[in-house]
């Protein structure tokens, strides 16, 4: 399984984009959030997944630096759908609210020729907190993250044996320990330096600091941590900066992504 970061940032960011990734394996992919504009259609051709290769994807919640990206999806897709230039249809995974808001995003923004197609060839897929199912062939169990700011849903995913953890884009929440409990990666924001906490305020926004990320993952003796969602204000020197920090306070495997790194799981 290849993970690639498409973006990394934060809601705010301009130099980078904002967080989302995508997983593939044998040609077939998982993008999960698409960030917030059209840039994820060149993003996707970057890393030589043209759109209509897409055919699952999962929102974790409504923040438009999370689901504007997939409006685009949307219309791009049911464009090629018309066009008989789609092959199969698309699943977009997300909990019951979400998927109504979605829908009426691109029925308020979209010509009816594309959404004509929810419920047929796009498909909304709803999750419920606890679930499990399979995408792209893999088992995957979904959670509640218990969001104080708009619900929100993680996941965890067995790639063959190996237990691949996204928490979504706030800090871990302990009630989650038991879907948490024994991953192998853990992907975790990390909003800023511990050293920059008063800059940018990230407990306000109830985000982590990267020490407070690698301290849990020490914690929970996770063995890759993957940290994403941050401020671009030093973007150049960012991965060795949070290295630096990150290190004295975890000793796994860190990883500070730019936009477009690819992983191997």
């Amino acid at each position: 399984m290849r993970l690639t970061m498409l973006g990394t940032g934060n809601a705010t960011v301009s130099r980078c984009y904002n967080t989302c990734f995508i997983l593939t394996e044998d040609q077939k992919h998982l993008l999960v959030d698409a960030g917030g504009g059209n840039q994820i259609i060149g993003l996707l051709e970057k890393n030589h997944t043209p759109f209509t290769e897409i055919h699952d994807i999962f929102v974790t919640h409504e923040h438009v630096d999370h689901i504007l990206g997939v409006v685009w999806l949307i219309r791009m897709i049911g464009q090629k759908i018309n066009q008989g230039k789609y092959n199969g249809n698309l699943r977009i995974y997300c909990f019951e609210e979400l998927a109504q808001k979605i829908q009426s995003i691109v029925e308020m923004t979209v010509q009816k020729k594309v959404w004509k197609h929810f419920g047929g060839r796009i498909q909304f897929v709803i999750v419920e907190h606890g679930q499990k199912l399979e995408i792209i062939d893999h088992p995957v169990q979904v959670f509640d993250i218990f969001s104080t700011k708009a619900k929100q849903f993680g996941f965890t995913m067995d790639i063959h044996g190996t237990k691949f953890t996204c928490v979504g884009d706030e800090p871990y929440n302990e009630a989650d320990a038991e879907f948490v409990a024994g991953s192998d990666w853990l992907l975790h924001e990390a909003f800023c330096l511990y050293s920059e906490a008063e800059e940018f305020k990230p407990y306000e926004k109830h985000h982590s600091t990267v020490k407070d990320a690698c301290i849990l993952a020490e914690q929970l003796q996770i063995p890759n941590l993957l940290l994403y969602h941050t401020e671009e204000k030093n973007l150049e020197n960012r991965k060795k900066l949070y290295m630096d920090e990150g290190q004295d306070y975890y000793h796994g495997n860190l990883m500070v992504p730019d936009d477009m790194e690819s992983f191997v799981i």
